[in-house]
């Protein structure tokens, strides 16, 4: 197929905090050194920062070394933390942790309460500024790899009907090539998991071990609001073997971001994630703050919390990978923004050294050098084995950890180590259901009217982007042995079971209702289904989540 093509120095794939801080880099660095560097930043949302969602309380730490100025700028940070709570909850009640006895990496001083969707919409304004070409509502969906090495992306063809045929507004995806390719895709990136497949990017590395995230927006009555305010939970309703954790973070304006983390190692197939955020905010601690007040956003993402010891080999021929692409979030801080804007401005230095001097498409060794000796490093090494402990069980993972962090400052001699999270399942058989409460409509929802609220959208007639390497497995398999667990891991209602009158039960695919969290393709316990990019443009439109 003839396509346009389009060729530059670098080409970014993500316009999240990591991309677009390695396009303001690469910029910066152009115009300090009087080189002229051109570079490309593409993002499948419509718009920058619509399908960005995180907690989120930001480290200003690599924000201050990239842009300086960001005050005068009027960056979004308008909410510095006030106050730090670490409770552990029971059913009915909740104890808070005095701080002296909490670990530094839950410490706040000096951090932001941000609407990351709000942070990265800025951030995009500032590349541009400096001639960064971005382009958002195209999705990278293919890759170039010639000669062995990677040369570019392919955008996604725009107009396929539903069995993959040129509808009538049919538009053929353009080849962007470059010198260097830097892949920030986010979580479980579609790419970036071909680049690992590719390249062997993981051999001598552990599995990635991830976490879903589920997070809502509300308005809160004035007299329930601490502006600042950062609370912390763990326990209840998760049970003390299976990692969970919430958050309640007040911004400003009465707005309160709550959410819950799952750790997708978890081994009930009859445990629902979506069901127990619900729960969480009918917690006395939590109620108390959203009572009265009115949900306005909803989304969901996987994170990826695996720690160094699950990051894949960050460069190959022709790019690197950066950010939540890599594995660079610290799950022990709750925080990944900070680190994947280190790591975009590591690689973009690596890419402006390399194009200094005349290379092209070959290995940008420099990159996990400068990090190796950077204090992302450091922080990521000092709380590796965070998730690891926390395998032990709320109550001794908590007592390791915090002998780890407080008594050896993070400097142990062992490194524990991660599997993979889609082994962890238990036949159905072998668990208990969990029977979950209605929702109430005022504290507690459902699915449906929860994915209205993250505005998604995608074309009914369009390839399914929500690929089965085997179409008998989720019935074969999945609902035989784990009562088929899609149907709950999924906080959007996208898997359905359905037994027709005198007809086998089959998987129903409600890919329009897709929030592109990616838990499908890490949870699956076979491993059949694949997440690929939908049309540019296409899924949730969060604002400022």
């Amino acid at each position: 197929m003839e396509r346009d093509s389009m060729e530059f120095d670098v080409l970014i794939v993500g316009g999240g905090p990591a991309g677009l801080s390695a396009a303001i880099r690469l910029k910066q660095l152009s115009i300090e050194k009087g080189q002229e560097v051109s570079v490309c930043l593409i993002e499948k949302a419509a718009e920058i920062g619509s399908h960005i969602l995180s907690g989120a309380v930001l480290d200003p730490r690599a924000l201050n070394e990239l842009i300086p100025d960001w005050k005068d700028l009027e960056a979004p940070l308008n909410t510095p933390v006030s106050e730090d709570r670490v409770l552990f909850l029971s059913e009915t009640d909740g104890r808070q942790i005095p701080n002296g006895l909490v670990p530094d990496c839950f410490h706040n001083e000096g951090n932001y309460i941000v609407r990351l969707g709000n942070l990265a919409k800025w951030l995009g304004e500032q590349a541009e500024a400096l001639g960064v070409e971005v382009y958002p509502g195209f999705a990278g969906h293919g890759l170039i790899i010639e000669n062995g090495a990677v040369a570019g992306v392919i955008t996604g063809d725009m107009g396929l009907q539903k069995d993959g045929t040129p509808g009538h507004s049919y538009q053929p995806g353009m080849e962007l090539r470059a010198k260097y390719t830097l892949f920030a895709e986010g979580c479980r990136g579609h790419l970036g998991k071909q680049l690992e497949e590719s390249f062997k990017l993981r051999e001598g590395v552990d599995p990635q071990t991830y976490g879903i995230g589920i997070k809502e927006l509300w308005e809160i009555p004035a007299g329930q609001h601490v502006p600042g305010l950062v609370v912390h939970t763990a326990g209840w309703p998760m049970d003390t073997e299976t990692y969970g954790g919430g958050f309640c973070y007040h911004l400003e304006n009465n707005l309160v971001s709550v959410g819950y983390v799952v750790g997708l190692n978890y081994t009930n197939p009859y445990l629902s994630p979506f069901e127990e955020f619900q729960r969480y905010k009918t917690h006395p601690e939590i109620r108390k703050f959203l009572e009265g007040g009115k949900r306005l956003a909803y989304g969901a993402r996987a994170i990826a919390a695996g720690g160094l010891q699950s990051q894949p080999k960050l460069v190959f021929p022709g790019g690197a990978l950066i950010g939540d692409d890599a594995g660079f979030l610290n799950a022990a801080r709750i925080k990944g923004s900070h680190a994947a804007m280190k790591s975009g401005m590591l690689a973009a230095e690596a890419a402006f050294e390399a194009l200094a001097a005349g290379r092209a498409q070959d290995e940008l060794s420099a990159f996990p050098e400068a990090f190796k000796a950077s204090w992302l490093h450091a922080e990521l090494h000092k709380t590796r084995n965070f998730k690891p402990y926390m395998k032990k069980g709320l109550w001794l993972g908590s007592l390791l950890f915090g002998i780890d962090q407080k008594l050896f400052g993070g400097n142990v001699p062992w490194t524990l180590h991660n599997s993979a999270d889609h082994t962890a399942l238990k036949p159905a058989a072998q668990c208990t259901p969990i029977q979950y409460p209605k929702p109430d409509g005022k504290l507690s929802f459902d699915r449906l009217s929860s994915v209205f609220l993250s505005n998604t959208n995608h074309e009914e007639d369009e390839p399914c982007h929500l690929l089965l390497k085997d179409a008998s497995v989720p019935v074969r398999v999945n609902l035989a042995t784990y009562d088929a667990p899609e149907q709950r891991y999924c906080p959007a209602g996208v898997y359905e079971i359905v037994k027709a009158d005198d007809a086998e039960p089959r998987l129903q695919i409600n890919a329009q209702n897709c929030i592109h969290c990616k838990t499908c393709d890490i949870k699956d316990p076979t491993q059949n289904i694949t997440w690929v990019t939908p049309q540019g443009g296409e899924g949730p439109i969060y604002q400022g989540m």
